[in-house]
């Protein structure tokens, strides 16, 4: 369970771990610990809304350290996967060819245009997020993306049988590790109706209909799921409960 634990953060974090010898039952339940990289970048985003109140530092400098902390903490792995979708489906080839495009190193126009405006966005819906208790509710968000993230990894269709996503797909205890993630979803869940009744019902249900788009687009424009593919949701799911909390709560 601790050599998961470590690969998981190892994999999908920059935050420093003992070092994990590479091998199969070292990542069995890795993508069940998968949300508690999402519990960190929750607490060290309602800790950042806490100092920068305390200090009086005005909320663009919030918002922007907002959307730099997921970076930092991740490494910018999941900004990487949503990067690159955006360039393959923006290239309107054949599916074989955009799988290709998935595993390209290089950047091209439209992602760079695309995760600018993400940014953007993101950024200015964080301005809208005004206490602590606010930010804590939103903060889950990322727990509940890793969670379905995790849980699409496993039970969707795979679009290759081999890659970063498989590695860790393969030899998972599947179970267990659904069972895992479930857990971390209805807790996420569950804190976000709770501090924000309204807020987080239709919260969580954006991060649903995220799940649905992100599935039909994935099966539909690549064959299934990659690690790519999951990084993209995740960006699109985050972004989705935002946005549905800041605009939820402006006309509540």
């Amino acid at each position: 369970m601790l050599n998961s634990l470590f690969s998981a953060f190892l994999m999908y974090s920059r935050i420093p771990m003992p070092k994990t010898e590479w091998k199969e039952e070292n990542r069995r339940y890795s993508l069940g610990f998968f949300p508690l990289i999402g519990v960190v970048i929750c607490g060290i985003l309602a800790f950042w809304r806490w100092l920068c109140l305390k200090k009086g530092l005005e909320d663009i400098f919030f918002s922007v350290g907002a959307v730099c902390i997921p970076v930092l903490v991740t490494g910018g792995i999941h900004v990487d996967g949503f990067c690159d979708v955006t360039d393959a489906r923006s290239s309107f080839a054949s599916r074989e060819k955009r799988l290709e495009i998935l595993s390209d190193p290089h950047i091209g126009s439209f992602a760079v245009i695309r995760i600018i405006l993400y940014f953007l966005v993101q950024m200015a819906l964080f301005t809208k997020i005004g206490t602590v208790r606010e930010c804590f509710a939103v903060g889950c968000g990322a727990i509940l993306s890793r969670g379905l993230s995790g849980i699409s990894a496993i039970a969707f269709k795979s679009a290759k049988s081999s890659g970063s996503l498989q590695s860790f797909v393969k030899p998972s205890h599947k179970k267990v590790t659904i069972s895992m993630d479930v857990f971390f979803i209805v807790i996420s869940a569950a804190i976000m109706i709770f501090l924000f009744p309204i807020c987080g019902v239709l919260a969580v249900a954006s991060a649903l209909v995220a799940l649905i788009y992100c599935r039909k687009i994935a099966y539909r424009d690549f064959g299934g799921y990659t690690g790519d593919v999951c990084g993209w949701f995740l960006q699109l799911c985050e972004l989705a409960v935002l946005g549905t909390f800041v605009i939820v709560k402006m006309f509540s």
